[in-house]
């Protein structure tokens, strides 16, 4: 059962990422990149955010890019066809949105250290499909 709408998720990849995506990439293995560029972002903004000297730039630039991949994960949730699934993954993602913006408010990295727990559990499950295709 398909979850995501996987056409819609991977156009919108392919058009903002110049990273070794092409035409032969597999659909599981899109989302497991994209996937690792959320971990990424969200790793680079959460050591960013409690730093004394923290890089304003640096820290911007990945709070909008982990809320951005966020927003596309959620958007391309297929909820009639992912049914439950569908809805408690849409609930992750808000859950991860929810406190990176908490964090930035805060200057805390808790919650967004937290968040990349559980979806680094979800980053697995992908690569472990992209493997097998």
């Amino acid at each position: 059962r398909e979850i995501m709408n996987f056409q819609s998720i991977s156009e919108t990849y392919r058009k903002t990422e110049k990273q070794s995506v092409n035409e032969h990439s597999s659909d599981y293995e899109i989302v497991a990149k994209i996937f690792d560029e959320l971990i990424r972002s969200m790793n680079i903004y959460s050591t960013e955010i409690v730093k004394e000297n923290s890089n304003q730039k640096v820290k911007s630039e990945h709070f909008a890019r982990a809320l951005t991949i966020i927003y596309t994960l959620q958007s391309s949730l297929d909820f009639e066809k992912g049914g439950e699934i569908a809805n408690n993954l849409f609930q992750l993602y808000e859950y991860a949105r929810v406190k990176v913006i908490e964090d930035m408010r805060n200057q805390s990295n808790e919650g967004t250290k937290n968040a990349i727990g559980h979806l680094d559990e979800i980053r697995g499950a992908w690569h472990t499909l992209a493997d097998k295709k």
